[in-house]
C-alpha cells in the first residue's frame, strides 16, 4: 500500500469518526500562483455550492485555495482530494 493509499484510509475512519454525514467539509490546497491552476480546482467543486477563498502567499508565489462545501460522505471527500491531486499539478493539500 502506498503512502497516498495509507492516508486516504485513515482519513476516511477520522472522518466517519468524526462526524455525522452530510456534512460540511473544509478543503485546503497550497498551489503553485497561477490563475489556471486555481481556475482547475474551482472547476472540480463547481456545481458542488462550494464557497471558495483564495490567498497568496507574502511573496505571490503560492495560493491557499480553501473550499467549504456539504460533502454526502468520506468516500466523497475523498474523491475530491484524489481528483485535484491527479488534475492540478504542483498542488499540495493540507
Amino acid at each position: 500500500m502506498t503512502d497516498q493509499e495509507e492516508f486516504y484510509k485513515k482519513l476516511k475512519v477520522q472522518l466517519a469518526d468524526t462526524a455525522l454525514w452530510p456534512n460540511t467539509y473544509l478543503y485546503k490546497f497550497i498551489v503553485p500562483t497561477d490563475t489556471d491552476k486555481i481556475e482547475q480546482i474551482k472547476d472540480i467543486f463547481d456545481n458542488l455550492g462550494a464557497v471558495i477563498n483564495t490567498k497568496q502567499s507574502k511573496n505571490g508565489k503560492y495560493t491557499s485555495v480553501s473550499i467549504n462545501v456539504r460533502m454526502k460522505n468520506p468516500d466523497q471527500v475523498i474523491i475530491k482530494y484524489k481528483e485535484v491531486s491527479v488534475k492540478v499539478e504542483g498542488v499540495i493539500s493540507l
